[in-house]
């Protein structure tokens, strides 16, 4: 194992203080700082990266919209979702963004399995899916080297939401979750299991901070 990954599990907080406050701990690192782990779920919330186009929001049903700064198009958060905020040195572990992303995949992929359930990525669309569905979104913001956001793993939700918009910019895209794919995980449990993957993927030995 190499670089240690503080491991923080923060429970249900709102969306965009947790977004303030990657960006505060980007700013303030030095070469000497952990890497950080974020383990959380958010109230009922749209986000809007850099590239999002509005017109991909389709409906107003009442969920609030945060215009963010990772890369990528509009996607839900909401409780039964786990969220896995990835706040990484990548020339200190000697990654590159693209294999970053590649090993957060396999990190997602590699639980599925676990479970006897074939996951793939698909080639210029981040995430996960299991045959047409998406199961896991992802979007990073990279900014002097250093990473934040991360990824969404749908397990036991209210997917209706995702009805109002064109999911990452796709019109009419299946997403999935983990409960429908028969995995008998509940939220916490799942954020355990990919906490344990994306550790091993990063070659970081997990350390709990709360």
């Amino acid at each position: 194992m190499s670089q240690p990954l503080h491991l923080r599990r923060l429970g249900r907080v709102d969306y965009e203080p947790t977004w303030r406050a990657m960006q505060a701990f980007t700013a303030a690192r030095t070469a000497e700082s952990a890497d950080e782990l974020w383990l959380c779920e958010h109230p009922p919330v749209y986000t809007l990266g850099q590239a999002g186009k509005p017109e991909h929001l389709l409906a107003d049903i009442g969920v609030p919209l945060v215009k963010i700064d990772r890369g990528g198009q509009i996607t839900y958060h909401g409780p039964g979702q786990v969220l896995a905020y990835l706040l990484i040195d990548l020339p200190r572990r000697g990654l590159k963004v693209r294999e970053l992303v590649s090993r957060i995949e396999q990190a997602v992929i590699d639980l599925l399995a676990e479970h006897g359930v074939r996951a793939e990525r698909r080639d210029g669309a981040p995430g996960v899916y299991v045959g047409p569905a998406k199961v896991a979104a992802l979007g990073l913001r990279i900014k002097n080297g250093r990473s934040y956001h991360g990824l969404s793993l749908n397990v036991d939700m209210d997917l209706s939401p995702f009805s109002a918009i064109n999911p990452c910019g796709y019109a009419g895209l299946a997403v999935t979750q983990t409960k429908d794919l028969g995995i008998a995980l509940t939220p916490p449990q799942a954020a355990d299991a990919l906490a344990r993957h994306l550790g091993a993927q990063l070659e970081a030995q997990l350390e709990r901070m709360e």
